[in-house]
């Protein structure tokens, strides 16, 4: 999966400010608070933010598209669905194109590519609300149609996935004229920050649940990697034999936060450019095969334990895109069964569960850099030389989260402080941490489905073995055993109207 981390790693001096303007990281906390900012207006009565397209359920051959999409917020309810839609072409493509300009990024080439990944992904958006492939059993009724999967929003997140894999497995041609705009780690990372308004919002009903699922996220987190890293370690250097520096930067990669991880450990630990690279190629084509698998299997093998499978998400998928992506279809599949059962849980709680504990992780990676590299250096070449910066801890820090913490905090804030205000706030939070949160994980499945190319699997048999004990028979069942010490019978909020 691409990322911009690899900056820091290459240019670790570079002065604050120029990581500011040109580190995608820092792009997607200023992206993710304008538009939460843009939110905030509502306070004052003001709705900057509900011109933002959103899609509805509809059923084949019999809904106007005017029902198909619509302006979320009231106050733009009498826009027409292709005015609001191209509202939310143009806000999105200048912010996306001033992201890519300070970055370093072609102009001429994103453009292009921009509006056809847009136009894939509301056309892949739009087909999985469908309701032969969407609606629940009771939608159906109200819909006055006999059939249908019931497969929740979450179709459509797999729909968009599917897409991507071909095109990037099987029309090459397409996907490279794509890869401008192919940003996986920048939507979701933007996405997350708009979570932070969702967890907002769910203070004003059930803080205690918020603050139990942060503390149990972060107790989780560290006794989790206190058992991955030296088992992914040790199997590669006794039952692969890999040298020290390799066993290490896989092990970083498994056990934290992938790619980022194994950049950050190479790079502290001087490892060769090739080794993170393959390191990437295996956390991005596993954690597609993870998607595809695991929000399935857990919905049927703990069909009552919604947050012990999304903290098991957290711990097991190993990119941001990718974790929170296969959260976001486990809480629509999770959802989907339980409303079929006649429960109704509240939108959200699941997939929040499986992003704070990938937040917690990535808030190792600079701190395992940093204690990896004073090891390698004391221990293992037992140098003198000071070959770490002070503020690699500052560099490796995932940027987004505080976007995500300040928006969280900000809502906490007008819930405790200003009670008043609440469905002011309300009204400019549902368009951003609705469609607009939704929209961007919609656009990150299709770029991971496009950025991944199994073929270049080719030729690393035993790496890729390695990869797969690890993730499968060390990671994942271990990442289940702690959620469920620290998760087991926890639900979402029960919607009783």
């Amino acid at each position: 999966m691409k990322t911009n981390n690899s900056t820091l790693s290459e240019h670790p001096n570079r002065q604050w400010h120029y990581q500011v303007y040109q580190q995608e990281d820092w792009w997607a906390l200023k992206i993710g608070l304008f538009f939460c900012l843009l939110a905030l207006a509502s306070l004052g009565e003001i709705d900057l933010v509900g011109w933002m397209s959103t899609p509805h359920t509809w059923v084949w051959l019999e809904t106007p598209f005017a029902q198909i999409i619509s302006a979320s917020g009231k106050t733009y309810h009498n826009l027409p669905p292709v005015i609001s839609l191209l509202i939310t072409y143009v806000v999105f493509t200048l912010v996306f194109t001033a992201s890519t300009w300070a970055t370093g990024g072609s102009i001429r080439e994103f453009l292009p590519a921009w509006t056809s990944l847009f136009a894939f992904t509301w056309l892949i958006w739009i087909v999985g609300y469908e309701a032969h492939f969407k609606a629940t059993q009771q939608q159906l009724e109200n819909l006055g149609i006999t059939w249908g999967l019931s497969l929740g929003s979450g179709f459509a997140y797999l729909l968009a996935l599917l897409l991507g894999l071909v095109i990037g497995n099987f029309i090459k041609p397409l996907a490279r004229y794509l890869h401008a705009a192919t940003k996986p780690e920048l939507y979701i990372k933007i996405a997350i920050v708009f979570l932070g308004i969702k967890i907002g919002l769910v203070n004003f009903n059930n803080a205690e649940l918020s603050l139990n699922l942060t503390l149990s996220s972060a107790f989780a987190v560290f006794c989790a990697y206190l058992i991955f890293w030296p088992l992914v370690y040790l199997m590669g250097r006794r039952l692969f034999h890999l040298p020290r520096s390799t066993a290490a930067v896989f092990s970083s990669g498994i056990s934290i936060c992938g790619v980022s991880a194994a950049i950050a450990t190479a790079g502290a630990l001087r490892t060769r450019p090739i080794v993170p690279a393959v390191v990437s190629i295996f956390v991005v084509t596993y954690a597609i095969i993870e998607l595809l698998i695991l929000p399935g299997l857990y919905t049927s093998w703990a069909p009552n334990q919604p947050m012990v499978n999304g903290a098991a998400i957290g711990l097991t998928v190993k990119t941001d895109g990718a974790a929170v992506a296969t959260g976001a279809v486990l809480d629509e599949l999770m959802r989907a069964r339980a409303l079929a059962n006649g429960i109704h849980w509240q939108e959200g709680w699941i997939l929040t569960t499986t992003v704070m504990t990938k937040i917690w992780l990535d808030m190792f990676i600079g701190i395992w850099a940093f204690i990896l590299a004073f090891i390698w250096l004391i221990y293992v070449e037992k140098s003198d030389a000071d070959t770490n910066p002070r503020t690699q801890l500052w560099q490796r820090f995932p940027k987004f989260v505080l976007g995500y913490i300040a928006i969280w905090l900000v809502y906490l804030f007008i819930s405790l402080i200003f009670p008043e205000l609440r469905d002011n706030a309300r009204t400019g939070a549902l368009p951003v941490q609705d469609p607009m949160r939704k929209m961007l994980f919609m656009l990150t499945f299709v770029s991971i489905g496009v950025l991944t190319d199994f073929s270049k699997l080719r030729g690393m048999g035993k790496l890729v073995i390695y990869y797969a004990l690890a993730i499968f028979f060390v990671v994942a069942p271990v990442a289940y055993i702690i959620s469920f010490v620290f998760f087991g019978g926890m639900t979402p909020p029960i919607i009783t109207n």
